[in-house]
């Protein structure tokens, strides 16, 4: 069953338009095709590169209390990858900001994930050579979840340091956001076996570099610092940089071994699944005495905050 606009949504080129009952879409809307869909009847071909070879960008804003946060980052990054993977989109910005918007408002979700991605496709002779491949374009909007749960944002993360190296940058570059997950999936199978709630997995160097959809800051004599190597800059990590500059944080990306983070005052990981998220406990042992930081609650505070500020926010046209 294809779902489509209400008058209310501004329509895109070639989509169909009819009425749809946001209450019969729990699971979200997807876009696929030019058609707007519910999620469980969006479908990717199996011999499509994105699914065969992992050949795909992707990005993933949030909506909270019915404004996208910081989308324009979001769109920015997305543009970069696509650019750098040598694909092409068959809309303009402006068309996948509207697509956007109009799966989160068919959803009639307040508080949605929402992600964008460009697949390479297939060849409609099954060709390996990449440049005969028709590139895909596909967005959905599904409820909003959280790397942490209620219990864990209250008394912070339990994290693990997997041993598993991070893809390194020179291989696959990190500053494009990809589906190249198989190192973070095993540092959190890593992290499972060893009592953990989740992972932090290492560089190249032996430092470490970042979670399985995560970047990791720790805080030290009221300073912060956060990995700079080998890791995807992220959109609430670049968040985290710019409070601290209004409210006079020093912070800084640099190297981050293991032992500075084992004796940070205080530790907090990042993503648009979840915002700010304390970590408590590093290998079985506590960080600082045990509770969520100041600073961490500062800047969580603020960061919830700034999802309200039209600097930081655009509304969604729901019905």
């Amino acid at each position: 069953m294809t779902i489509t606009l209400t008058n209310t949504v501004n329509a895109l080129p070639n989509v169909e338009q009819n009425h749809v009952d946001r209450r019969r879409y729990p699971h979200g809307v997807a876009f696929m095709d030019g058609q707007y869909l519910p999620m469980s009847e969006a479908k990717v071909s199996v011999l499509d590169y994105g699914f065969l070879h992992s050949d795909a960008t992707y990005d993933t804003a949030h909506v909270w209390d019915g404004r996208f946060f910081r989308l324009d980052l979001h769109l920015d990054r997305f543009w970069r990858g696509v650019e750098r993977l040598r694909m092409t989109l068959p809309y303009g910005r402006r068309e996948v900001e509207e697509i956007l918007h109009n799966c989160v408002a068919l959803s009639g979700h307040k508080s949605a994930y929402v992600e964008m991605i460009c697949t390479r496709g297939s060849s409609p002779t099954f060709s390996r050579d990449p440049r005969q491949a028709e590139n895909r374009f596909i967005a959905f909007a599904i409820p909003f979840g959280s790397v942490a749960n209620k219990e864990q944002l209250e008394r912070g993360l339990h994290v693990s340091i997997s041993e598993t190296v991070r893809i390194p940058p020179n291989s696959v570059d990190t500053t494009i956001k990809n589906y190249h997950w198989l190192d973070l999936v095993m540092g959190l199978f890593d992290a499972y076996d060893a009592g953990g709630e989740t992972a932090l997995i290492l560089d190249t160097n032996g430092n470490i570099a970042e979670g399985p959809g995560f970047n990791v800051f720790i805080v030290k004599g009221g300073a912060l610092r956060t990995p700079e190597f080998g890791v995807l800059p992220g959109i609430t990590r670049r968040s985290v940089f710019d409070i601290c500059a209004e409210i006079g944080l020093q912070v800084e990306a640099v190297d981050v071994s293991r032992a500075e983070l084992r004796s940070a005052d205080e530790v907090f990981i990042t993503s648009t699944a979840g915002g700010i998220m304390p970590v408590t406990c590093v290998e079985k042992e506590p960080i600082g005495d045990g509770n969520v930081g100041p600073i961490t609650r500062r800047l969580t505070k603020i960061y919830w905050q700034k999802h309200g500020d039209p600097a930081w926010s655009t509304p969604i046209a729901y019905e």
